[in-house]
């Protein structure tokens, strides 16, 4: 695992054109040969900072990963202790997620390319989309509300719908509307 607070200049640099590239384009699409030119460096510098391919897949999964999760807590320590706002914060936050997201959710684009289940990758995908659920459920249950493990799910699949509907349909209204459903789940709950 790549600690990205711990890179070299160099391997940053890596990192962040990796990371536009592997969004933009994907994943496959994009060669180690691609992204060294484009970076400034060797292939040797490359291989040197992250090992392979593989790795610096991994590093992109986990930035935007801790990125997410920096946002969604930052929110949350700001939320005051109103269950309903509380629960609702990763609704909150999603317009401005979207905005910048505009080829949907980074974690569901590598999962579809990663379909080895073993792969360092998908599975930085999938603890990320289980810690959305988690928390969630977490919220949820300090908030006391009736059939929490199925409104945890609900509320994942209405959050990530927002996201999809947002890049592909081009609803960009999405997340507003998510919100609102979202809000009358949970207050319907409590």
């Amino acid at each position: 695992m790549t600690d990205a607070d711990q890179l070299t200049p160099g391997a940053r640099r890596i990192l962040d054109v990796a990371s536009e590239l592997f969004y933009q384009r994907g994943i496959h699409a994009v060669g180690v040969d691609t992204i060294a030119a484009e970076s400034g460096v060797t292939k040797r510098t490359l291989y040197n900072r992250f090992g392979s391919k593989d790795a610096l897949v991994v590093a992109y999964l986990q930035t935007r990963d801790r990125r997410w999760r920096d946002l969604v807590t930052a929110r949350l320590d700001a939320t005051p202790d109103d269950p309903v706002r509380r629960v609702l914060v990763p609704f909150d936050v999603l317009p401005e997620w979207v905005s910048e997201s505009e080829r949907g959710c980074s974690a569901v684009n590598a999962f579809a390319e990663l379909p080895e289940p073993d792969h360092a990758g998908r599975r930085v995908v999938v603890a990320e989309k289980q810690w959305l659920h988690e928390l969630f459920l977490r919220l949820l249950t300090e908030a006391g509300a009736r059939s929490a493990a199925t409104l945890a799910t609900q509320l994942l699949s209405l959050h990530e719908g927002a996201i999809v509907a947002t890049s592909i349909a081009g609803a960009h209204d999405a997340a507003a509307a998510v919100h609102i459903a979202a809000t009358a789940l949970v207050e319907a709950a409590l």
